[in-house]
C-alpha cells in the first residue's frame, strides 16, 4: 500500500517514521539487486494462508527470492512468522480485500486501499520485478493496465497460459485466454508477436510456431476478420522470427504441430473452460470405474504408478499463473481456487520471467516489424533463450 493511503486509513495509528522506515526495507532488496516478487496474499478463495503456504514453497526452492506481501496486517503478520518469513519478506499493509464479485469499473474507482492495488503498485514504483495474484481477473487486468499502462504498439493487452501438450515442453502457449473478448486482426497480429517472445523465454523456443485458431484449417474457412489475420500473421513470420503454419483447430490445442496458439479472449476463455470442466469430468469418471469392484481396486493398485504419472503430467497446478502480456511491468494471475502449490508454481514463473528481462524483449518485439527483426535467432532471439 501506499505510504500516505496506509497512513490516512490507520488514522494516526502509524505514525510517519514507521511508515518511512517500511517503505526504505521494501526497496532496499530490489536496490540490492535481490530479486522481488510483489504479491496479492489476499485475492485467493481459499485465503491467505494458502498464498503464504506458496511463499514459503516458493522461497525454500530458491532462498534468493524475496517478496512484498500485500494485505491486512493483523491477519499476515501472524501468517509470516508461523512460516519463518519475516527474513525474505516485508509486508505492506491494505485494508481492502477485491472480491470475485466486485467489477472491474468499481475496483479502479475506489480501489487504492486494496491488497491488489498495493501489489501493481509496488511494480509501477520499481519496489518489485513483478505481480503475482490470485484476484479477479477483470479488476486485476483493469488494475494492472491503469498504473502499469500499455506498452507501445499494444492496443488490448493479453493473457497467455500454458496448455497441455505433446510437444517436447509438454506445454503450448495459448492467448489470448480472457482479457478482452474482442480482438481485432492488427491484435492478433501482435498476439502472436507477444506469445513468440513469451514461448522464447518461459519455453526456450529459439523459434516458435504460430497458429490461429479458427473452425477449420482451409484459408478460406472463418470470419473476414479472422482470413485478414490470416494475412497479417503470414506477412510478419519472418521479421518476427517465427513459423506460421496458419489455422488450426481446436483439437490441435494439445497437439505437436503448433507452440503458440492465437485467438480472441472470449474464444480462448470458453476453451480453457471446457478442458477444464471436460478433465474434471473424466477424472471423476475414471475414478468410479476404478473403484467400482474389488476387482478394478486391485487394477487400479497394480496401475498405480503409471496412473500417478498421468496424473503429474496433466496437473493444472503445474502450469498455473496466466500472465498479462502487452504492460509497461510484470503480472501473473494465478488461478483463484490454486492451493500452495499452484501459488508457488505461479511466483516460479514470475521469477523466471523478471530473470530474462521479459518485458523489455516484449517491448522490442511489439514496437514493430523492422524492431522485432532484430530479435532473430542468430541475434536478440539467440539471447532469449538463456533464461
Amino acid at each position: 500500500m501506499l505510504p500516505e493511503q496506509e497512513q490516512t486509513r490507520a488514522e494516526g495509528r502509524i505514525d510517519a517514521a514507521q511508515t518511512d522506515g517500511r517503505d526504505a526495507a521494501a526497496k532496499a532488496p530490489a536496490a540490492s539487486g535481490a530479486l522481488v516478487i510483489s504479491v496479492d496474499a489476499m485475492g485467493s478463495d481459499r485465503g491467505p494462508v494458502a498464498v503464504l503456504d506458496g511463499v514459503q514453497i516458493a522461497h525454500r526452492a530458491n532462498p534468493a527470492l524475496r517478496f512484498i506481501l500485500h494485505g491486512r496486517e493483523d491477519e499476515l503478520a501472524p501468517l509470516i512468522a508461523a512460516r519463518g518469513l519475516a527474513d525474505c519478506a516485508v509486508l505492506h499493509h491494505a485494508d481492502g480485500v477485491v472480491t470475485m464479485h466486485d467489477k472491474p469499473s468499481q475496483v479502479m474507482r475506489r480501489g487504492k486501499d486494496t491488497s491488489m492495488w498495493s501489489a501493481i503498485e509496488s511494480v509501477r514504483e520499481r519496489e518489485a520485478a513483478v505481480a503475482v495474484s490470485c484476484g479477479n481477473t477483470g479488476a486485476l487486468m483493469a488494475v494492472s493496465m491503469l498504473r502499469l499502462r500499455k506498452l507501445p504498439g499494444v492496443n488490448r493487452p493479453a493473457i497467455a497460459s500454458f496448455w497441455p501438450s505433446r510437444n517436447p515442453t509438454g506445454w503450448n502457449v495459448m492467448l489470448d485466454m480472457g482479457a478482452d473478448v474482442k480482438a481485432d486482426a492488427p491484435d492478433l497480429l501482435t498476439y502472436a508477436l507477444m506469445g513468440t517472445s513469451y514461448a522464447r523465454n518461459a519455453l526456450g523456443l529459439a523459434r516458435p510456431r504460430v497458429g490461429l485458431l479458427n473452425v477449420g484449417t482451409e484459408e478460406h474457412k472463418g470470419h473476414a476478420e479472422l482470413r485478414l489475420a490470416h494475412e497479417m500473421i503470414g506477412a510478419a513470420q519472418e521479421a518476427g522470427a517465427f513459423d506460421f503454419i496458419g489455422f488450426v483447430e481446436g483439437n490441435d490445442l494439445p497437439s505437436d504441430r503448433v507452440d503458440v496458439i492465437v485467438t480472441d479472449g472470449f474464444t480462448g476463455n470458453v476453451a480453457l473452460k471446457t478442458a477444464e470442466g471436460t478433465a474434471k469430468f473424466a477424472a471423476e469418471l475414471l475414478r468410479g470405474a476404478l473403484t467400482a469392484t474389488p476387482l478394478t481396486k486391485l487394477g487400479a493398485f497394480l496401475a498405480m504408478g503409471p496412473l500417478k504419472r498421468m496424473s503429474a503430467q496433466i496437473d493444472p497446478r503445474r502450469a498455473n499463473g496466466g500472465v498479462f502480456l502487452g504492460l509497461n511491468g510484470t503480472v501473473v494471475k494465478s488461478h483463484g481456487s490454486a492451493d500452495a502449490t499452484g501459488v508457488a508454481a505461479a511466483i516460479e514463473l514470475a521469477a523466471r520471467l523478471a530473470r530474462s528481462g521479459f518485458v523489455e524483449r516484449l517491448a522490442a518485439r511489439v514496437a514493430s516489424a523492422s524492431v522485432a527483426r532484430q530479435d532473430a535467432p542468430s541475434g536478440e532471439a539467440s539471447s532469449e533463450n538463456e533464461l
